[in-house]
């Protein structure tokens, strides 16, 4: 563990000593919070969505539900939090104080505008008081109105009109920030690039219902007997966010730095999203469930990951997964394989019997007296549910069998009723047609 190893990012031409970032939520909301965030080892803050006081902001009152799974806790956050309460001078004025004690911290200021004027307002207000990125808001899921938040995200016109008119008013990086409620969020950050965006960062919340009060039927949060569908986060939502960072980082015709958010608690959550792009992640939840000390881990962590490999730079991790991501249509059907058991672990709980019968390939027989699984390779479909729900860890492992190994074919429970079934093989007649 003596290699040195150099945790430092260069993003958009911004320096960064490490890629942890405060994202634009709860947890940036003001200078008290974001210096004790940077004591802590945060390396910058995307501080929480300036609005221009045009509009007063009021929160719903409660404005948060967690999901809770088993022992898990907050495996997500469902919020109807809004941009910023305060006032514009205030939030500015914090930024300057920032700036002049945390110097070597960047501070990326997240804003959003209703309309063209307004986004170019806040972004010179921004940058004249001390910002060194902007993140610009196109993907809030609170937003009711047409031209903002996620309206915005999902007009790619105004996408690109919004980042183009703030790129013509300011000389620092300007980063838009997508929104995952879409289907290809590539396309839209094809319109930020047109605008002139330096760099693309996602994903935001994921409208959902987080669950529906069983008593008094009312979606959760329950604000005063009504809910509404609203931004979920957390660990639940980090598949989507790989998803897209991944896709992003993928199109070649994007080509713009990527800061990665969704789901991130530990040092290997970000890494993840670095392997697959991103150069800088932001995390909120994480620090909602475990406070701003989860950061300390995180560089502990991707230190030593990067020294046991002899790494020496972060940037040299970022997208290293992506040569390994494909299409399914690329994989090599012909290898096949199977579970193995390392039987002197086993404790006897059945819960892989159980699985296997129940939603698996039915490949495992049980020894009532040895209280033992015992594996019918032929009939096992590598489906790994079985090590899934293993109390054990490395218990259950895959194994690879030799080209031209098969599995047997699932047996008919009745095949005497094959006469009387009606079935046809589908015959391919005339050229490959699309028929609407």
């Amino acid at each position: 563990m003596n290699t040195p190893v150099d945790l430092s990012i260069d993003f958009c031409g911004v320096k960064f000593k490490n890629p942890f970032l405060l994202s634009s939520s709860p947890v940036s909301n003001s200078a008290e919070m974001i210096e004790r965030a940077f004591q802590d080892g945060w390396s910058g803050v995307v501080f929480k969505t300036l609005n221009s006081d045009r509009l007063p902001i009021i929160h719903p009152s409660p404005r948060m539900h967690c999901i809770h799974y088993g022992n898990s806790k907050e495996i997500a956050v469902q919020n109807v939090e809004q941009i910023s309460d305060r006032p514009l001078k205030d939030n500015l004025l914090e930024c300057l104080y920032l700036k002049k004690h945390y110097p070597d911290h960047p501070v990326v200021v997240s804003i959003m505008g209703f309309f063209e004027d307004e986004w170019v307002y806040l972004a010179k207000a921004a940058e004249d008081n001390g910002a060194d990125m902007l993140e610009l808001n196109f993907s809030c899921p609170h937003m009711c109105i047409e031209g903002a938040g996620h309206k915005v995200g999902q007009a790619f016109h105004l996408l690109e009109r919004f980042t183009g008119a703030v790129k013509k008013h300011v000389s620092i990086p300007v980063m838009a920030k997508m929104t995952p409620n879409i289907t290809d969020i590539t396309e839209p950050a094809l319109y930020a690039k047109k605008g002139g965006a330096d760099a693309i960062s996602a994903i935001n919340t994921v409208r959902g219902i987080s669950s529906v009060g069983l008593d008094d039927w009312v979606p959760r949060p329950n604000v005063s007997g009504k809910g509404a569908i609203s931004g979920t986060s957390g660990p639940a939502v980090k598949p989507i966010g790989l998803n897209f960072i991944a896709s992003m980082a993928k199109c070649e015709a994007l080509g713009l730095p990527l800061s990665g958010i969704g789901g991130i608690e530990t040092w290997t959550d970000a890494l993840e999203y670095i392997l697959l792009g991103a150069g800088t992640v932001q995390v909120t939840t994480g620090i909602m469930h475990y406070g701003y000390r989860i950061v300390g881990d995180m560089i502990e962590g991707l230190s030593d990951y990067m020294a046991s490999r002899g790494i020496p730079s972060v940037s040299d991790l970022v997208g290293k997964a992506l040569p390994n991501l494909y299409e399914t249509e690329a994989f090599e059907l012909d290898r096949q394989g199977i579970v193995q058991y390392d039987m002197k672990k086993c404790v006897g709980c059945g819960q892989c019997y159980i699985v296997c019968r129940d939603a698996g390939g039915q490949a495992l027989d049980w020894d009532r007296r040895k209280r033992r699984p015992g594996l019918v390779e032929e009939k096992c479909l590598s489906c790994m549910l079985c090590s899934f729900v293993c109390p054990i860890p490395g218990l259950i492992s895959f194994k690879e069998m030799p080209r031209g190994w098969k599995r047997r074919e699932t047996a008919v429970k009745d095949p005497s009723l094959a006469a009387e079934m009606k079935y046809e093989p589908f015959k391919k007649e005339g050229p490959d047609e699309c028929i609407a």
